[in-house]
Protein backbone atom coordinates (compact mmCIF):
# COMPACT_ATOMS: atom_id res chain seq x y z
CA UNK A 1 0.00 0.00 0.00
CA UNK A 2 1.38 3.38 -0.98
CA UNK A 3 1.77 6.01 1.74
CA UNK A 4 -0.13 9.19 1.12
CA UNK A 5 1.61 12.44 2.04
CA UNK A 6 -0.48 14.35 4.54
CA UNK A 7 -0.91 18.07 4.34
CA UNK A 8 -0.05 19.99 7.48
CA UNK A 9 -3.05 20.81 9.61
CA UNK A 10 -4.06 24.47 9.76
CA UNK A 11 -3.22 27.39 7.57
CA UNK A 12 0.28 28.04 6.24
CA UNK A 13 2.44 30.33 8.35
CA UNK A 14 2.14 34.02 7.44
CA UNK A 15 5.85 34.58 7.99
CA UNK A 16 8.94 32.41 7.93
CA UNK A 17 11.04 31.22 10.84
CA UNK A 18 13.81 33.56 9.62
CA UNK A 19 11.45 36.55 9.57
CA UNK A 20 10.42 35.75 13.13
CA UNK A 21 14.07 35.55 14.20
CA UNK A 22 14.82 38.86 12.47
CA UNK A 23 11.94 40.58 14.29
CA UNK A 24 12.99 39.10 17.65
CA UNK A 25 16.61 40.14 17.00
CA UNK A 26 15.51 43.71 16.15
CA UNK A 27 13.56 43.96 19.39
CA UNK A 28 16.40 42.49 21.43
CA UNK A 29 18.96 44.87 19.92
CA UNK A 30 16.68 47.83 20.72
CA UNK A 31 16.73 46.67 24.37
CA UNK A 32 13.08 45.60 24.34
CA UNK A 33 11.62 42.49 25.94
CA UNK A 34 10.78 39.97 23.24
CA UNK A 35 7.22 38.83 23.88
CA UNK A 36 6.08 35.81 21.87
CA UNK A 37 2.49 37.01 21.65
CA UNK A 38 3.50 40.45 20.32
CA UNK A 39 6.04 39.13 17.82
CA UNK A 40 3.68 36.44 16.57
CA UNK A 41 0.79 38.88 16.23
CA UNK A 42 2.92 41.45 14.39
CA UNK A 43 3.97 38.82 11.85
CA UNK A 44 0.51 37.27 11.56
CA UNK A 45 1.66 33.99 13.09
CA UNK A 46 -0.20 31.76 15.48
CA UNK A 47 1.52 31.59 18.83
CA UNK A 48 1.53 27.80 18.49
CA UNK A 49 3.63 28.12 15.32
CA UNK A 50 6.28 29.98 17.30
CA UNK A 51 6.17 27.30 20.00
CA UNK A 52 6.45 24.58 17.37
CA UNK A 53 9.54 26.25 15.89
CA UNK A 54 11.32 27.10 19.16
CA UNK A 55 9.61 25.23 21.98
CA UNK A 56 9.39 28.26 24.25
CA UNK A 57 10.23 31.93 24.58
CA UNK A 58 13.61 30.87 26.01
CA UNK A 59 14.16 28.73 22.93
CA UNK A 60 13.50 31.73 20.69
CA UNK A 61 15.78 33.96 22.78
CA UNK A 62 18.43 31.24 22.76
CA UNK A 63 18.38 31.09 18.98
CA UNK A 64 18.58 34.89 18.71
CA UNK A 65 21.50 35.05 21.15
CA UNK A 66 23.30 32.09 19.57
CA UNK A 67 23.11 33.69 16.13
CA UNK A 68 24.34 37.02 17.50
CA UNK A 69 27.19 35.26 19.33
CA UNK A 70 28.21 33.32 16.24
CA UNK A 71 28.18 36.58 14.32
CA UNK A 72 30.49 38.19 16.92
CA UNK A 73 32.94 35.29 16.58
CA UNK A 74 32.84 35.39 12.77
CA UNK A 75 33.29 39.16 12.71
CA UNK A 76 36.19 39.01 15.16
CA UNK A 77 37.83 36.23 13.14
CA UNK A 78 37.54 38.29 9.96
CA UNK A 79 39.04 41.37 11.63
CA UNK A 80 41.85 39.86 13.68
CA UNK A 81 45.29 40.94 12.50
CA UNK A 82 47.38 38.43 14.45
CA UNK A 83 47.60 34.72 13.69
CA UNK A 84 48.02 31.64 15.87
CA UNK A 85 47.72 31.83 19.64
CA UNK A 86 48.06 35.62 19.74
CA UNK A 87 45.38 35.85 17.06
CA UNK A 88 43.07 33.72 19.16
CA UNK A 89 43.69 35.91 22.19
CA UNK A 90 42.90 39.01 20.10
CA UNK A 91 39.75 37.33 18.76
CA UNK A 92 38.58 36.32 22.25
CA UNK A 93 39.25 39.86 23.46
CA UNK A 94 37.15 41.38 20.66
CA UNK A 95 34.22 39.06 21.40
CA UNK A 96 34.49 39.64 25.16
CA UNK A 97 34.58 43.44 24.76
CA UNK A 98 31.63 43.38 22.35
CA UNK A 99 29.55 41.38 24.82
CA UNK A 100 30.64 43.50 27.80
CA UNK A 101 29.75 46.74 26.01
CA UNK A 102 26.39 45.55 24.66
CA UNK A 103 23.55 47.73 25.92
CA UNK A 104 21.07 45.16 24.61
CA UNK A 105 22.71 42.34 26.59
CA UNK A 106 22.87 44.50 29.70
CA UNK A 107 19.16 45.34 29.38
CA UNK A 108 18.31 41.67 28.84
CA UNK A 109 20.23 40.52 31.92
CA UNK A 110 18.87 43.30 34.14
CA UNK A 111 15.30 42.76 33.04
CA UNK A 112 15.23 38.97 33.08
CA UNK A 113 17.89 38.01 35.63
CA UNK A 114 18.49 34.34 36.32
CA UNK A 115 16.29 33.06 33.49
CA UNK A 116 18.49 35.06 31.08
CA UNK A 117 21.61 33.53 32.62
CA UNK A 118 20.13 30.07 32.09
CA UNK A 119 19.44 30.86 28.43
CA UNK A 120 23.02 32.07 27.99
CA UNK A 121 24.91 29.44 29.96
CA UNK A 122 22.95 26.17 30.11
CA UNK A 123 24.98 23.29 28.71
CA UNK A 124 21.80 21.74 27.35
CA UNK A 125 20.53 25.04 25.96
CA UNK A 126 21.06 26.71 22.60
CA UNK A 127 23.64 29.45 23.26
CA UNK A 128 26.41 27.72 25.21
CA UNK A 129 26.89 24.72 22.89
CA UNK A 130 26.84 26.94 19.79
CA UNK A 131 29.40 29.32 21.28
CA UNK A 132 31.63 26.38 22.19
CA UNK A 133 31.33 25.07 18.61
CA UNK A 134 32.17 28.52 17.18
CA UNK A 135 35.20 28.91 19.41
CA UNK A 136 36.35 25.35 18.65
CA UNK A 137 36.09 26.12 14.94
CA UNK A 138 38.31 29.20 15.20
CA UNK A 139 40.81 27.38 17.43
CA UNK A 140 41.16 24.65 14.82
CA UNK A 141 41.42 27.20 12.02
CA UNK A 142 44.13 29.19 13.81
CA UNK A 143 46.16 26.37 15.29
CA UNK A 144 45.56 23.46 12.92
CA UNK A 145 47.70 20.61 14.17
CA UNK A 146 49.67 22.75 16.65
CA UNK A 147 50.15 20.91 19.91
CA UNK A 148 48.49 23.64 21.95
CA UNK A 149 48.91 22.54 25.53
CA UNK A 150 49.71 18.87 25.26
CA UNK A 151 46.64 17.05 26.51
CA UNK A 152 44.08 19.81 25.89
CA UNK A 153 42.14 19.15 22.71
CA UNK A 154 40.38 22.01 20.82
CA UNK A 155 36.92 20.99 22.09
CA UNK A 156 38.02 21.07 25.74
CA UNK A 157 39.86 24.36 25.26
CA UNK A 158 36.80 25.88 23.56
CA UNK A 159 34.58 24.74 26.44
CA UNK A 160 36.99 26.29 28.97
CA UNK A 161 37.24 29.56 27.03
CA UNK A 162 33.45 29.91 26.86
CA UNK A 163 32.91 28.99 30.53
CA UNK A 164 35.59 31.46 31.58
CA UNK A 165 33.97 34.19 29.51
CA UNK A 166 30.58 33.43 31.06
CA UNK A 167 32.10 33.62 34.55
CA UNK A 168 33.96 36.88 33.99
CA UNK A 169 31.32 38.65 31.89
CA UNK A 170 28.05 37.76 33.59
CA UNK A 171 27.54 38.45 37.25
CA UNK A 172 24.86 36.12 38.56
CA UNK A 173 24.67 38.00 41.87
CA UNK A 174 23.22 41.14 40.31
CA UNK A 175 22.17 39.83 36.88
CA UNK A 176 24.19 42.40 35.05
CA UNK A 177 27.26 42.34 32.87
CA UNK A 178 30.29 42.18 35.08
CA UNK A 179 32.51 42.92 32.11
CA UNK A 180 35.84 42.01 33.70
CA UNK A 181 37.54 41.74 30.29
CA UNK A 182 41.07 42.56 31.47
CA UNK A 183 41.32 39.76 34.02
CA UNK A 184 39.53 37.46 31.60
CA UNK A 185 42.18 38.22 28.97
CA UNK A 186 44.94 37.34 31.45
CA UNK A 187 43.37 33.94 32.20
CA UNK A 188 42.71 33.21 28.53
CA UNK A 189 46.32 34.15 27.71
CA UNK A 190 47.54 31.70 30.34
CA UNK A 191 45.37 28.96 28.85
CA UNK A 192 46.84 29.68 25.43
CA UNK A 193 50.37 29.56 26.83
CA UNK A 194 51.06 33.24 26.10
Amino acid sequence: MKAVARRPVGRPAAATREELLAEARRRFLRGERVELQDVAQRLGLARMTVYRWFGSRDGLMGEVLAQLGEGLVDDAAANTGERGRRGLLELFGRVNRDIASSDAMRAYLRREGLPALRVLTASDGVVHPRMVASIERVIKAELGGDDLLGAIDPATLAFAIVRLAESFLYNDASSDIRGDVDRLRDVQAALLGI
